[in-house]
């Protein structure tokens, strides 16, 4: 197992519970967890792990497939007949792959083999989260409750809604959703999902960017036993995994030209085999697919096939970014106040006059992401009833100066020009002033850590 990285769990804090008869691995699971911002619960057995789930439930289960007292996959059916969509991460030995199948077929989420990566696990595990966190959200708007796209009034985003709906009901295959970072594709797409008539079945993600190219295809297609020097058992990909409901696509455009050619295949034949397999299996599910980058200008570049991005492209659905979808800033900063003072027990109640003002000036560069991350700071240093300009955020707070006025923000050249380009210069900019140290650099721009480090590995500054 590898030492973790500075990787940081988002709020709210989550609870996870770690079940496994390995006195070093629990240890080891609980550091790892709680370095990166969680509060760990341990059991040895599934003894003690029925009695931690009587006394409170957890954001994310980690458990081990065999255990002193029986097996993992007793306990995974125990949950899920309680109709728990709590995310539950598998832990197999090595050699213990058929066992893993079976858990993702009763209702894991996924499993990690012994010995495991820690970054891997921690990413895993942020994966998990995100999708039971998205499903919440996204069943909260279908049932007409609460939600971020619920409390919108903006043009754009009713637009955006009406669309994924229609496109949710109708038999389309493939849907390309484009936006920048932080806009909400995730959402989007999970959104989609529920809308259509495979709401009850599979909603499989795959982050493009977190999963090394060289295990890329075999988590994406499966393999066959013995394909590989590890492929001790047989695996089911996650194309097939994602029968009868929706496979999204995160970050489509990162994918390496090669993975590229197979998935147009995947795309133009619906079928697909599994790494070091012969049979031809269908692909029974909706393919939604994401990406910040401009598809267009990765084609011209030579980044990008042309015949992928057309292929993608049938259904198209832009997610607006937050300043084309001003009128939604005071509804969603109010939202995520109210979510934040159940989350901390207390708070402000609402904003003043002035930071309101302030909010809706600013241009959010890392959209409803930076919203979100800007209130809960806030909630957390306001005094009072209300949160006052001195409570947000430095960059927020000095939008005092700017002007709503046309013109007082740089206008597009008649000519046009290339946003990319332009983004790769303030970044760089931004590196200058801030002598190299990227967390100046992403204050300057707005952005969190992860925005910048995107970048710069993007344009290639590092």
């Amino acid at each position: 197992m590898s030492e973790p990285s500075e990787f940081r769990f988002g709020k709210p804090v989550p609870r996870i519970l770690v079940v496994d008869d390995e006195k070093m691995i629990r240890w080891s699971l609980r550091s790892c967890f709680e370095e990166a911002g969680a509060y760990v619960e341990e059991a040895a057995n599934l003894d003690e792990a029925r009695r931690a789930l009587q006394q409170t439930w957890p954001s994310l289960i980690v458990l081990d497939l065999k255990l002193p007292d029986g097996s993992g996959l007793d306990l995974l059916v125990e949950i899920r007949e309680q109709d728990s969509e709590v995310p539950i991460l598998m832990i197999t030995a090595f050699g213990s792959l058929r066992g893993a199948v079976e858990a993702m077929r009763v209702g894991a989420f996924d499993y990690v083999s012994k010995p495991f990566d820690l970054d891997d696990l921690l990413l895993t595990a942020q994966r998990a989260l995100e999708h039971t966190e998205l499903r919440r959200i996204a069943d909260l708007h279908a049932r007409g409750e609460s939600s971020e796209w619920s409390v919108s009034e903006s043009p754009a985003t009713l637009e955006t809604i009406n669309l994924l709906k229609r496109i949710g009901l109708s038999g389309a295959s493939t849907v390309l959703l484009t936006g920048e970072s932080g806009v909400g594709k995730g959402f989007a797409a999970r959104f989609l999902h529920t809308s259509s008539s495979g709401e009850n079945h599979p909603f499989i993600p795959v982050a493009c960017t977190s999963i090394p190219e060289t295990l890329l295809e075999s988590e994406l297609f499966g393999h066959e036993k013995g394909a590989f020097p590890d492929a001790k058992e047989s695996k089911r990909g996650l194309a097939e995994l994602a029968k009868g409901g929706t496979l999204f696509l995160d970050e489509v455009g990162d994918l390496s030209l090669g993975i590229q050619a197979k998935l147009l295949t995947l795309l133009e034949d619906r079928t697909f085999r599994r790494v070091g397999g012969t049979r031809q299996l269908q692909l029974e599910a909706r393919v939604v697919a994401a990406t910040n980058r401009n598809l267009e200008k990765a084609v011209e570049e030579g980044q990008f096939r042309s015949d992928l991005y057309y292929r993608l492209k049938a259904f198209p659905v832009e997610v607006p970014s937050l300043r084309n979808r001003k009128e939604d800033i005071p509804a969603l900063a109010n939202y995520f106040l109210k979510s934040f003072r159940e989350e901390f027990a207390g708070g402000p109640t609402g904003f003043s006059p002035e930071a309101e003002e302030l909010m809706s000036r600013f241009s959010w560069p890392g959209n409803v992401r930076e919203l979100r991350n800007s209130v809960e700071r806030a909630s957390l240093l306001s005094q009072g009833e209300l949160v006052m300009p001195a409570d947000l955020p430095i960059e927020v707070a000095n939008a005092e100066g700017e002007s709503v006025e046309e013109g007082a923000m740089p206008t597009l050249p008649i000519e046009g020009l290339c946003f990319e380009d332009l983004e790769k210069k303030w970044v760089q900019e931004a590196l200058q002033r801030s002598k190299g140290n990227r967390t100046e650099a992403a204050r300057l721009l707005g952005m969190n850590r992860d925005q910048i480090r995107y970048r710069i590995d993007k344009f290639k500054l590092g």
